[in-house]
């Protein structure tokens, strides 16, 4: 159990006030996370790494010299959100570009993309990584379709190593990637792990045995085994992570053996005695081993094996020196180290950037379609309801109406403020994904956003810029949402609209008048799919013969737009 806390919904934000006020040499305080007391250099990649709360020293321990510049702290087990994830960035980000990592799950994936949206709206380059190492998540040749577990350590080490040494964005991703792709990991549970407040734990592995391949988040394993002693643990968990070589079969290695929460150090050096002879014997040579809690899951019963493959250029970067609250190896850290942070980012606090007269009356029109989009989306909110309460949770219609209301009024104010077209609807993209919330929330926030992208600030909006813009949209929801054509969702809908405009050319209305039409024959067509996504896909079957409420309302939107477009 957790034995100490206030209020168990405050746990999270009260355990990193508490981490920044135990080190107020290193850390500093941001909206949604942490970020190093000192700024980052000028020009100098920023690796922001992050994901849910209750696995310390995952992420925020991280954060310094020779590893990461911030960590955006989400709830326990639950992504940090994007505006979390933006302000974090936000803050870290010195005119180099960002790092985004994270272990690869949904709502990281959605989250930091819906992020890196905006960001990349805002003319920040971003790359992602989402670590993969969990090989009783996937198959052989999907490793980067697997969940991200303790390789998390060892893939950021490398990354922030490589900027401290002077990297660049193109190599900083490039060596996290390499290090992704080179790390393997096996985790055992004996036990689960109880929130702040429960009265249970989330889980129970049965009495006398152990479950492996378990997430670090109660996921389900591969196998259930009887409890075995030290030696016989050390030779499951080598064997397993050992099956699989990477295509960097080096026989130099990187070793992570990871305590999750109640195995302790002693019981993990016994362990360890074992699983070094016996990589030994494998006739690897372990490098620089790390033996203890990197990435933990609150009070769970387990431990996992990390083996990342080395070469030259990794080797170099596992060993160099690192400076963080929870990982710290020895010698200086070189380099430049930023100077003594000076202003800090907080939401609310977006200047509105200069617009030419052509573009705040673009901008104008804007929030005039968010408004007619709000009445059309008010007046659907009870049968889009209708929809979702087949297969889903029913509240498709309100989460739509809380982020188009959202976006609308955002909108109005910065247009009142001045803004063009582009920060208008990259802001209110911002307002729809925060108010609205899940998943169908961020990933409109993120096309709102995707078509801000395309527009500017400097110049009347074209009708080029507002096909690309719609394009970006759908992309960035294919890319975020991670559905295809067939799933049951608004992409069934949105692929044949951008279909349709990748081959248009000319005046937007018309365009976007037939690619509405597809949009809205694919829509209705859902009524024939079972759901393979969201939470319809828990009861697929009970979906047929009704249409996928997030493909009705992306086709009945595009549709007034097109309408709206030709007046």
């Amino acid at each position: 159990m957790t034995y100490l806390f206030d209020d168990p919904k405050t746990f999270p934000a009260d355990a990193v006030e508490g981490l920044v006020a135990a080190h107020p040499e290193e850390l500093v305080r941001v909206h949604g996370g942490v970020v190093r007391a000192n700024a980052t250099p000028a020009g100098q990649p920023a690796l922001v790494v992050g994901g849910g709360s209750g696995h310390y020293p995952a992420f925020a321990g991280w954060v310094g010299p020779g590893f990461a510049h911030g960590a955006p702290c989400g709830n326990i087990f639950s992504s940090p959100s994007s505006d979390q994830v933006y302000a974090v960035a936000r803050n870290a980000e010195n005119g180099g570009g960002v790092v985004l990592g994270f272990g690869h799950y949904a709502g990281d994936v959605l989250h930091f993309g819906v992020a890196a949206e905006k960001l990349r709206a805002e003319g920040i380059d971003v790359r992602i990584v989402a670590v993969s190492d969990d090989i009783a998540s996937g198959q052989t040749g999907d490793h980067r379709d697997r969940r991200g577990i303790a390789g998390d350590l060892p893939v950021f080490k490398i990354a922030g190593a490589a900027i401290q040494a002077g990297a660049d964005l193109d190599t900083a991703e490039r060596l996290a990637w390499k290090a992704n792709d080179a790390t393997r990991t096996l985790g055992v549970a004996f036990d689960g792990c109880t929130l702040p407040g429960a009265e249970d734990a989330l889980f129970h592995v049965p009495e006398g045995t152990m479950a492996i391949g378990l997430g670090i988040h109660g996921e389900p394993g591969i196998d259930e085994a009887p409890l075995p002693s030290a030696a016989e643990l050390a030779a499951l968990l080598v064997e397993g992570v050992l099956e699989e070589t990477p295509d960097l079969a080096s026989d130099r290695v990187a070793v992570v053996l990871n305590g999750l929460g109640t195995v302790k150090y002693e019981e993990m050096f016994v362990v360890w005695k074992h699983a070094s002879h016996l990589l030994a014997e494998a006739g690897l040579t372990v490098v620089r081993p790390e033996v203890g809690e990197h990435v933990t899951s609150l009070d769970m019963a387990g431990l996992s094996l990390t083996v990342m493959r080395l070469d030259e250029e990794l080797e170099r970067l596992w060993l160099a020196p690192a400076d963080a609250p929870a990982f710290r190896r020895g010698g200086t850290v070189g380099g430049d180290l930023g100077e003594a942070r000076t202003e800090l980012y907080a939401p609310g606090e977006d200047p509105i950037p200069a617009a030419a007269e052509e573009s705040r009356s673009g901008a104008t029109r804007i929030a005039e379609i968010l408004g007619e989009i709000q009445s059309l989306l008010e007046q659907l909110e009870p049968e889009l309801g209708r929809m979702d309460a087949i297969a889903g949770d029913g509240d498709h219609g309100q989460g739509m109406v809380l982020g188009i209301r959202a976006a609308r009024a955002t909108a109005q104010r910065v247009v009142a403020d001045g803004a063009g077209a582009r920060t208008v609807l990259v802001q209110a993209g911002a307002a729809w994904s925060a108010e609205a919330g899940g998943t169908s929330g961020a990933l409109w926030g993120a096309a709102l956003t995707a078509i801000g992208s395309a527009l500017t600030d400097d110049a009347a909006v074209s009708d080029e810029q507002l096909l690309t813009g719609l394009v970006r949209a759908v992309e960035a929801v294919e890319r975020l949402g991670r559905a295809k054509p067939g799933d049951k969702t608004m992409v069934d809908a949105a692929v044949p609209f951008r279909t349709s405009l990748a081959a248009a050319s000319g005046p937007a209305a018309p365009a976007i008048a037939a690619a509405a039409a597809e949009a809205s024959t694919a829509a209705e067509a859902t009524a024939d799919l079972v759901a393979h996504k969201g939470r319809a896909r828990n009861h697929g079957e009970k979906s047929v013969g009704t249409p996928d409420p997030g493909a009705i309302s992306f086709s009945r939107i595009v549709t007034r737009l097109g309408e709206l477009l030709a007046v």
